[in-house]
Formats: structure tokens, C-alpha cells, sequence
């Protein structure tokens, strides 16, 4: 008898395990992707958070979104935290990174790993679409922020948009998951990808969330090239 496949929640749970597999060829497959550190950093760049902000980065993996924020605020003092040792330990050794806090912890919970706030931002580049109770995590990130202070969403959202839904599929199969294969054998994170973005919340779905969660001021922008339409950046504030 063959043994049902995990549902997506099993998935999400063993995220950080399965990046710690992959994390020694992490940066070479997102370097093939145009465009990636260059959204990144305009996602950092919408925050519009004070040069010397207290900045949290959930979900920071090697620290390429930990990157888009030391470029775009130079002075600001930077936290990174992400559930993946082996990420993490690629993160610490990248010279730009070096003046970086990082943590290894749960996002759904930063505070009970160190990141206790209160932060003038939060950014959180692919992370809340892998979270076992989104809701939650959402809740727990709003008292974390100095009240006024902005909550950014890099991720991507294809379910409002046939067009994009439709891009996204196709080029998960025809070159994620191939590229995935080749860099990384063995492992089944870039077919988890390809799901978890089909399940996620469209844009004004994901809206809707932040505002139950008692985020305010909520927006969504999208990215240039292949991912218009696909990768957003979310952003809602804590009432001031």
C-alpha cells in the first residue's frame, strides 16, 4: 500500500528541516531568478521606515532579504530571525551581514525567541505563506511594532489573477522544479512551492486577513517582468 502524500500543513511543518537540506545551493537557484534582489529591495524600499530604524526580518533564510535591508537603510539596527539552522549559518557569513542580530526561532512566535520588539518594521519576504496558523502568526507580529509601525509581506499571490496563476505553474514546471532537481536532489521543497503558492490567499484576500488581525491602512503593490502579478508587496501599519 503506498502512503498518501503529507497535506500542505504536514509541509509547513517540516519547512525549516527541508531547508536546512537545501540551504548550501539556496542562493545559486534564486540567483537564476531576475529580478529577485532587486524586488527585494523594493519591497524594503516601500516600507519607508526612519534611516535608523529597529527592523525585524522574519523568515531571513541566508539573509538575502536581510541584504535588501542593510542596502536600503544602512543605519537602521537589523534583527534577523529563521526557523532553518543551516540558513542561518550561511546568513552570519556574508561580510555585508556582519553588523546583523540574528536569531534562530519560529516566526509564528518571534518574541519568544529574542525578537521582542518594539520594531519601527517588519519585513517578511516568503515566510507567512509556510505558516502553519497564519492568523495567529499576524496577531503576535502587531504588538511587536511601535504603534505606527509598518509590517511588509514580500510573497507571492497568483489566485486573483488567471494570468498569473497560470505563469506561475508554468514556470515552476518547465524551470523551478527542474533547476530544483539539479541543485538540490532528494529534496521535495520546490514542488512544495509550487502548491503552497496555489493555495495561498489572493491579494485582497490576504488584505482582508491583515485588517482582521488589527493591522490598518493595508496596500498591495506588485513587481515588474515575469512576477507582475505574481509577487507583491503587502504593507499595513500598527494602529497609531
Amino acid at each position: 500500500m503506498t502512503r498518501p502524500p503529507p497535506t500542505l500543513r504536514a509541509q509547513k511543518q517540516a519547512v525549516p528541516h527541508a531547508f536546512d537540506r537545501v540551504a548550501a545551493r539556496y542562493d545559486l537557484l534564486t540567483g537564476m531568478n531576475p529580478g529577485y534582489s532587486r524586488h527585494l529591495e523594493r519591497s524594503a524600499e516601500r516600507m519607508r521606515v526612519p534611516d535608523e530604524a529597529a527592523l525585524l526580518d522574519l523568515c531571513c533564510g541566508t539573509g538575502l532579504s536581510t541584504l535588501a535591508l542593510v542596502r536600503t537603510y544602512p543605519r537602521a539596527r537589523i534583527t534577523g530571525l529563521d526557523a532553518s539552522q543551516g540558513m542561518l549559518d550561511l546568513a552570519r557569513k556574508k561580510p555585508e551581514l556582519t553588523g546583523v542580530r540574528f536569531l534562530h526561532g519560529d516566526a509564528m512566535d518571534p518574541a519568544a525567541h529574542g525578537a521582542d520588539g518594539p520594531f519601527d518594521g517588519i519585513l517578511m519576504a516568503y515566510g507567512i505563506r509556510n505558516m502553519p496558523d497564519p492568523d495567529l502568526c499576524l496577531r503576535r507580529l502587531l504588538p511587536l511594532l511601535k504603534p505606527g509601525g509598518v509590517v511588509c509581506f514580500h510573497e507571492y499571490s497568483v489566485r486573483d489573477s488567471l494570468r498569473a496563476h497560470l505563469v506561475w505553474n508554468a514556470v515552476c514546471l518547465g524551470i523551478i522544479i527542474p533547476a530544483g532537481l539539479v541543485t538540490s536532489p532528494g529534496s521535495d521543497i520546490y514542488r512544495y512551492l509550487r502548491r503552497s503558492v496555489n493555495a495561498f490567499d489572493g491579494a485582497a484576500a490576504f488584505q482582508r486577513r491583515l485588517q482582521a488581525a488589527g493591522f490598518c491602512d493595508t496596500q498591495a503593490a506588485s513587481m515588474d517582468g515575469w512576477q507582475e502579478g505574481i509577487v507583491h508587496t503587502f504593507l499595513a501599519r500598527r494602529p497609531g
